[in-house]
């Protein structure tokens, strides 16, 4: 569903990392971006790809903005409402900077690859030099711009690093078509994501994901 050209974002007014994301997406795809905020991205790829933009965000304001926005975006939660949508409904489905946030992230990887030909996650790299040295220096839960919230308020209740995530690919048999490792600014590093260097240096990461399924 296009939105008005009005109210949609250019793709220069998208964070780095989402323009990352954009620009793994094909013309016309179908697509369902969970924890969608205001729309950003979607309102994006309905005007800049003409894709079936779909979106499910947690938040009533987030919901209320997109409806504004002209997108078709529904109230739900990622831990407990994806399992309602078919298998294979959807060609890419999106989840950014949201897993971490999630109570059963392993189910909503599993849901994703489920609904989507394909997903695209990205999350925050707890693996990260910083992180690793705010511990060690302060003994205290690490703060950074990224990872802004102190322990007892953050809504991000399931930390992982880069090669926790990869980890739970292979668990899950999930194929890593693409993977970016980034930094605070969502440009991309040239490391390997199963390389213990890029889990240092990387504060993000970005994949592009499928599971097979047989015929």
């Amino acid at each position: 569903m296009s939105a008005d050209g009005g109210t949609v974002a250019a793709a220069s007014s998208l964070r780095a990392d989402l323009q990352l994301v954009a620009a793994m997406i094909p013309n016309g795809s179908r697509v369902l971006d969970v924890g969608c905020g205001e729309g950003e991205l979607l309102a994006h790829l309905a005007r800049s790809k003409g894709v079936d933009a779909r979106g499910m965000e947690l938040s009533q304001s987030g919901v209320n903005a997109c409806v504004r926005h002209g997108l078709s975006v529904i109230q739900g939660d990622a831990d407990h409402d994806l399992q309602d949508y078919p298998s294979a409904s959807f060609d890419y489905v999106v989840l950014s900077q949201t897993l971490q946030a999630t109570y059963r992230p392993r189910l909503v990887l599993e849901n994703l690859v489920r609904i989507g030909r394909r997903a695209i996650v990205s999350f925050p790299n707890f693996g990260h030099w910083r992180m690793r040295l705010g511990l060690m220096l302060d003994g205290r839960m690490p703060r950074t711009p990224f990872l802004a919230y102190s322990w007892y308020d953050t809504p991000n209740i399931h930390f992982c690093t880069v090669m926790d995530f990869v980890a739970l690919c292979d668990d899950l048999d999930v194929t890593v078509e693409r993977s970016l490792t980034l930094d605070r600014h969502g440009r991309p590093f040239r490391l390997n994501p199963r390389a213990g260097l890029a889990n240092l240096l990387a504060e993000q990461a970005l994949f592009l994901l499928r599971r097979d399924r047989t015929s």
